[in-house]
């Protein structure tokens, strides 16, 4: 229910919620999501990122791995330069 409530909270949105039970999870198998360190969100996670016109889909790619000091990146598809 706490997270709902920060959701909420960031959305600047307010709902109200009925809880039938409230479940708890066991920290060793991750974290809750606020709470998740930025660390495991590069090392496991993907940037949605709006490609501007200009750069190849590689050159982001690689300014990405250059800004998180990254080995290893990739992107999801080609896009030309003129694309967006």
């Amino acid at each position: 229910m706490e997270f709902l409530k920060r959701l909420d909270e960031l959305a600047n949105r307010e709902h109200s919620y009925i809880v039938k039970s409230e479940e708890t999870t066991s920290e060793k198998y991750g974290y809750y999501p606020l709470e998740r360190p930025i660390n495991v969100y590069i090392e496991y996670g993907f940037i949605p990122l709006d490609k501007p016109p200009g750069p190849t889909s590689h050159e982001v790619v690689a300014w990405i791995k250059k800004m998180f000091n990254i080995e290893k990146a990739g992107h999801g598809g080609t896009l030309e330069p003129q694309t967006t």
